[in-house]
């Protein structure tokens, strides 16, 4: 695809304009069954296998409202520290899309289930309040797919429709306006939804995968001048559906808008599309307002009414507040304040810590998320969490480690049999032969090898230039492949040379 649009640099961005931020956060619930009707909720089902009358929207098919769903948007609203309305009802949201069976999503509109909620964000070292407006119930659309070169409708050569996810109970949060984050608007953003995304995972109510498109993002961007008070015309980059993506996307719109409207131009109030590959966005349709849904009271569905009572008993069922959880781990892991920021920053605190929930230290999770494999998700261009290694299997290779069965060299050869799907690390270890060698008998005829090989260090050993044996305890090392006991090559080479 060639996109030829100007930019104008960030930082020139920012000293022009001030950008304001919205997010609309769709997470799918992991309910047994739809919102409105009994088809499972598999991932991954054969296509069109997990649908009725109801999810089609075949006539005279009635819907039902999943209770499950209803109490799984209760706890979120509760979490956010929303207020919970007493009495709600859907309402039928009119669009014409070939994912929407019905012609309509049975959404909620002027009566959401929960308002007026806010999450605290950490961005470098700042706290920011992100004020969250709604919470509202909803179904999902099906799933088209647009088979042809670019993978886009235009273009395609002709399209295929999935409806397994047509009906699946979704939660959609959004935002009040983001306003004065300044340069740190799109890193605000990410860190707002990767802290929403745990706080999900922690209340149980979803897998929040963003992979697999059960957390998405729509991240609408608008820019004013300095000073003034109106809000520009926003676009909306719809399903952004990695962090790396929302910060990217947010930059990018950054951008192309501040260099539309400092050449005199005016940012056109659309719908656009995320390119993961390319890094740009692209223009989608032209976004209706709320009149152009033609929204009206669903009249199949009775409104929701949940007691006093109901809600007390739900809310006595939340987790930790984030905040607390985060202070709590903060002083149990004995991080310094940079270094946790650090594993904030990377969207790894839930994994850090289900990595010391499977038994290695916080020093030693932080240092593998962190590390190695951080760099191996930049390399791969995937989420962390999205790597094929489980916290588990983390604190396993580490156990490994731990236990003198691998060292560190080895441990990241175990770490690339375990991506590579070839089991457990104690089975990776097995299958590629890497166990650290410690018998004396081949350690010692490696070492004797290397003094003779080296006849000068091993005499800079013997006159007591100790630090020398580096050098030998490389050779022996090499010639066994790294899978030698260092510390016992050491003790070898100073024995056979006197020291």
């Amino acid at each position: 695809m060639t996109v030829t649009t100007d930019l104008m640099s960030y930082d020139e961005a920012l000293e022009l304009f001030d950008p304001v931020m919205g997010l609309e956060v769709h997470v799918e619930l992991n309910t047994a069954t739809k919102m409105f009707c009994g088809c499972p909720t598999e991932f991954g089902a054969p296509p069109n296998t997990q649908v009725c009358p109801v999810c089609l929207g075949l006539p005279g098919a009635l819907p039902a409202v999943n209770g499950r769903a209803v109490e799984s948007a209760i706890r979120i609203g509760l979490a956010l520290g929303c207020d919970i309305a007493p009495w709600c009802r859907f309402a039928r949201k009119n669009y014409f899309y070939p994912d929407m069976p019905k012609d309509f999503q049975t959404s909620q509109y002027d009566e959401p289930i929960a308002t007026d909620g806010a999450l605290e964000v950490e961005v470098e070292g700042q706290t920011f309040r992100v004020e969250i407006e709604r919470a509202h119930m909803e179904e999902d659309t099906g799933k088209s797919s647009h088979v042809g070169v670019s993978g886009r409708i235009h273009g395609a050569d002709y399209s295929i429709v999935d409806y397994n996810r047509a009906g699946i109970p979704l939660i959609e949060i959004v935002t009040k306006p983001i306003e004065g984050a300044g340069r740190l608007a799109p890193q605000v953003a990410r860190a707002y939804v990767g802290q929403l995304r745990d706080l999900l995972r922690a209340l149980g109510v979803s897998d929040v995968r963003m992979e697999q498109g059960s957390l998405r993002c729509d991240a609408n961007v608008s820019l004013r001048r300095h000073g003034v008070t109106p809000y520009g015309l926003r676009t909306e980059t719809k399903n952004v559906n990695s962090l790396r993506s929302v910060e990217r996307a947010l930059t990018y719109e950054i951008c192309r808008q501040a260099a539309i409207l400092d050449g005199g131009g005016k940012v056109t109030q659309e719908t656009r599309h995320w390119h993961e590959d390319t890094g740009v966005t692209t223009s989608g349709r032209s976004k209706e307002e709320a009149e152009d849904y033609r929204y009206f009271p669903e009249p199949d569905l009775v409104p929701i009414a949940p007691s006093d009572a109901w809600v007390e008993e739900l809310r006595a069922t939340l987790p930790e507040p984030p905040s607390l959880h985060r202070r709590r781990l903060f002083e149990a892991w004995g991080f310094t304040e940079m270094e946790f920021r650090d594993v904030l920053g990377a969207g790894a605190l839930h994994l850090v810590e289900a990595t010391v929930g499977a038994g290695t230290t916080p020093a030693a999770a932080r240092k593998w998320w962190l590390g190695e494999l951080a760099r191996r998700a930049r390399e791969t261009e995937v989420e962390l969490e999205a790597l094929p290694i489980t916290p588990a299997q983390v604190a396993g290779v580490q156990a490994l480690v731990d236990a003198g069965t691998v060292n560190d060299k080895l441990a990241r050869e175990v770490i690339d049999g375990v991506l590579a799907g070839e089991g457990a690390p104690e089975e990776v270890v097995d299958r590629r032969g890497l166990a650290v060698v410690s018998d004396d008998s081949a350690l010692g005829a490696a070492v004797d090898r290397a003094i003779e090989a080296n006849p000068g260090v091993a005499e800079k050993i013997r006159g007591g230039k100790v630090a020398a044996a580096g050098a030998l305890i490389g050779a022996v090392m090499k010639e066994m492949r790294g899978q030698a006991d260092a510390g016992r090559v050491r003790e070898l080479i100073l024995q056979r040379l006197g020291q």
